[in-house]
């Protein structure tokens, strides 16, 4: 069975940030370029990232709750588990709250008003805050990790190699660096003997009779 650490909330979390991102740039988007032709379909299909996104949000709060529960911390990860399931929470409520107002005005139209575009520019301000707080519980903090790599040297990537090779491919490299070197060696040996003698006829002395 497929296991996700802590849970499912690592998962669903990324469908909350990605629908609830992209209904609110379509909603500007399409209220931007609402005299186009395509305008309101753009608004429509905000409309429904919006419904879907708070659909998945109630399953993403759910996995979260049950994480906040149930993983191991200490009270350092406590305090900023806490921090970020209130601003979860607080994020949800309003997300729920311009979802309600959508569903109450679509049949009628698809556009929006100037303060549900603010309401819902806010909540993905929260958003971001929220998940960059989710971020901060797992990597300052390790929360839902199972294991931390233990880093060697300075934990650089210059302090390690990235490449898999096995022990054959790394020798067999090194023998074509070797036989290069040596051809190289060879032919500036050739090049300096070759150099050290004369390429013209030796010239003969011509006696001359005093």
């Amino acid at each position: 069975m497929l296991e996700i650490i802590p849970n499912w909330h690592p998962m669903l979390v990324h469908f909350t940030i990605g629908l609830f991102a992209t209904a609110t740039g379509l909603f500007l988007w399409g209220t931007v370029f609402i005299k186009k032709s395509w305008g309101e379909t753009v608004l429509k299909a905000a409309h429904i990232n919006l419904w879907i996104g708070a659909a998945i949000t109630v399953l993403t709060l759910l996995a979260g709750w049950n994480a906040y529960n149930t993983v191991t911390h200490d009270t350092a990860s406590h305090l900023a588990m806490t921090d970020h399931r209130n601003w979860a929470f607080a994020t949800a409520g309003l997300f729920f709250m311009v979802t309600l107002w959508s569903l109450s005005t679509y049949k009628k139209t698809a556009k929006v008003k100037i303060l549900f575009l603010i309401l819902l520019v806010t909540a993905f301000g929260l958003l971001a805050t929220t998940g960059y707080k989710g971020g901060e519980v797992v990597y300052r903090h390790g929360i839902g990790v199972m294991s931390m790599p233990v880093p060697s040297e300075d934990g650089s990537h210059a302090s390690h190699e990235h490449e898999t090779h096995t022990k054959e491919e790394k020798e067999t490299q090194e023998q074509i660096k070797k036989i290069g070197s040596d051809i190289i060696d060879a032919e500036k040996d050739t090049h300096d003997d070759h150099s050290t003698h004369e390429h013209g006829a030796p010239k003969q002395e011509v006696k001359t009779n005093d």
